[in-house]
């Protein structure tokens, strides 16, 4: 007899029948299938593209192709990956990728960032008119850039210069500041970018804007030579009197207008448009960091096994077999705290109490650097030349601890979630 029966017949009761519960770490066939399709697009495709891409530092569009020719790189993909009900779907498909190679699966997934900004703040009309244009089509794909960042305005998002100013006469907004660090920033058919409606109400008076393919005023700045991610393309993006639409602010010029005045009023409004975005795509981004680091143990694993050193595999040897066991032990442990979050946002909107979002980022991002330098010590001299591609997943990896929030913001968010208190 169960201890529920036991209590039950204690007080003369009948044990109620246990109640069924959604929750489960088994994935659905679907999801396996899916995971399983886009592993091989991964190990077929990107993984023999990913050194000359990376030492040509430029965007892979071959491979960009090939993906949206398997159906991999579109809005329709993207529909299926994000309305599956356990929020898992995404975050998979980024590990497998980025298990591939990070900087392509960069070149490939960078676009869903501006894509999660219209879908969150975009009306239903403008989702469906710029979403699928972020993709392109099949014979022609297209990019999309998210703009937030600035030169002087990376984790402190209220310190964001650019300025939109509404001409209520030609019914369009006129758009000046220059953006840093955006990806696929200059080359992309469709810009998202953040800008300041009100200066006087800080972050809380940023709003969202699409700015369309061929816009004159909008112009690709300096691009950025980076320690990792090599082939996604990283720009900075100018914009000198940029004029779109009244209908490129996402959200409209109503909902603007009520939630600046609850603002000025004192009353609560909507979270920040550069934080939302981020809010959402945090655990897909740890997802990321998961499939480079998982990529690293993988390699380090069966390079252990094979090595020879003192007359046996260096995979004998305790150091190596203890490290190996960490390694594994904590890339679980980051891709749980991303399943977490990536249910819990699905579940919940994105609400994350406690901040599980930033969690998933920040364990994940940490690990993947962590592991893909136990990698490189595993390998030896071997390790730290190009020969070999852990050399390459560190670089990649390191990003993880600081764009979308650095290691450091992400604990103040957690900090502040458990806390409740303002700390800075």
């Amino acid at each position: 007899m169960s201890a529920t029966d036991l209590v039950a017949e204690a007080a003369g009761e009948t044990a109620p029948e246990p109640a069924e519960t959604p929750f489960s770490l088994e994935l659905s066939q679907d999801q396996k299938d899916i995971r399983d399709w886009v592993h091989g697009f991964a190990e077929g495709v990107v993984r023999p593209a990913a050194e000359e891409w990376d030492e040509r530092e430029e965007t892979p569009w071959p491979v960009i192709q090939e993906a949206a020719k398997i159906g991999l790189y579109s809005f329709e993909s993207l529909a299926q990956f994000f309305v599956d009900p356990t929020g898992l779907q995404l975050p998979i498909v980024n590990e497998e990728l980025f298990w591939g190679d990070a900087g392509i699966g960069m070149a490939i997934m960078g676009t869903t960032l501006a894509v999660a900004a219209i879908f969150g703040q975009g009306t239903n009309e403008q989702i469906g008119e710029w979403i699928p244009q972020c993709f392109g089509t099949e014979g022609d794909p297209a990019v999309a850039a998210f703009c937030a960042s600035e030169p002087n305005a990376g984790s402190d998002v209220s310190g964001i210069r650019t300025t939109a100013k509404y001409d209520a006469a030609a019914d369009e907004w006129v758009l000046n500041g220059q953006k840093a660090w955006a990806t696929n920033g200059g080359i992309a058919d469709v810009h998202v970018v953040i800008a300041s409606v009100d200066r006087e109400l800080g972050s809380r008076g940023h709003a969202a804007f699409v700015i369309p393919k061929a816009t004159k005023g909008c112009e690709q700045g300096a691009k950025v030579r980076k320690h990792g991610l090599r082939a996604s393309h990283t720009a900075d993006v100018h914009l000198d009197d940029c004029r779109v639409p009244g209908s490129c602010l996402l959200g409209g010029k109503d909902r603007l207008d009520e939630r600046l005045a609850n603002v000025r009023e004192g009353r609560q409004s909507k979270s920040q448009a550069a934080m939302q975005t981020f809010e959402a795509s945090r655990p897909t981004v740890g997802a990321q960091a998961v499939g480079i680091a998982r990529a690293a143990y993988e390699y380090a694993l069966e390079y252990s096994k094979e090595r020879e050193q003192f007359g046996r595999k260096i995979v004998e040897n305790q150091a190596i077999a203890f490290t190996l066991a960490d390694m594994k032990m904590e890339i679980d442990a980051a891709r749980l705290l991303v399943w977490r979050a990536s249910w819990m946002g699905k579940q919940q909107g994105m609400k994350f109490e406690n901040a599980e979002g930033s969690m998933s980022k920040l364990k994940a991002g940490e690990v993947a650097v962590w592991a893909t330098e136990r990698a490189i010590q595993i390998l030896g001299g071997n390790g730290y030349t190009r020969e070999y591609p852990v050399e390459r997943m560190h670089r990649d990896a390191k990003i993880y601890t600081i764009f979308e929030g650095t290691s450091e913001i992400q604990r103040l968010v957690i900090a502040r979630a458990i806390s409740g208190m303002k700390i800075t």
